[in-house]
């Protein structure tokens, strides 16, 4: 077994997220997000990374959704990467800090029409009664904006994870997989093999 390339962890991210931009078929940008309510149930969902660096890992929410509240009364999270065609998977837990009101209306601002409009529409997580009912709330704030700018909603910004740990993980022929696993500490990060 070689010895990793690189010494810090985002390098890495950096190259296996370049790769998976170039032949993943489907949502490179996907992660899974894993969450705990107040009674320590676990929930996990797929959302969109939209920025990283090295202070973190940014993803957009409904701040009233589950997940949402859930990260306002705990912040500590877990983020899952699967690159199935790449056989790579990459893990991180961290903690979760509101982005800035200037970043989240940046990229707010980015995003298409309907999104913004399905953001004010939208009380997410919470119970629907009909498709119909949605849909005749996204048509009253298409109303309400008319053709003006469509402004961020009180309720809606983002969460960068910053993260703590991070696992790499590499599929080898008889499961035989290459792991290598980082932890952030006083003096930048340390990384050791797993076994797989």
């Amino acid at each position: 077994m070689a010895e990793t390339p690189h010494a810090e962890p985002f390098e890495i991210f950096r190259d296996w997220f370049a790769e998976a931009q170039e032949k993943e078929p489907n949502d490179p940008n996907a992660m899974a997000v894993a969450t705990v309510d107040p009674e320590g149930r676990p929930s996990v969902r797929m959302v969109l990374l939209k920025a990283w660096d090295e202070s973190g890992f940014v993803f957009y929410t409904n701040l009233e959704s589950r997940k949402g509240r859930e990260i306002t009364a705990n912040p500590n999270v877990a983020l899952l990467f699967h690159w199935k065609s790449l056989r790579r998977q990459v893990r991180i837990e961290g903690r979760a800090e509101p982005v800035t009101a200037e970043e989240a209306d940046a990229y707010f601002a980015s995003r298409p029409r309907d999104s913004q409009i399905g953001a004010w529409a939208s009380s997410q997580s919470r119970p629907l009664d009909s498709r119909a009912t949605f849909l005749g709330r996204i048509a009253k704030e298409a109303a309400r904006f008319g053709l003006g700018a469509v402004p961020r909603p009180p309720f809606w910004s983002g969460f960068r994870v910053v993260p703590e740990r991070i696992e790499f993980w590499e599929d080898r022929q008889f499961r035989l997989h290459e792991r290598r696993f980082f932890v952030r500490t006083e003096k930048g990060w340390s990384w050791t093999w797993l076994y797989p």
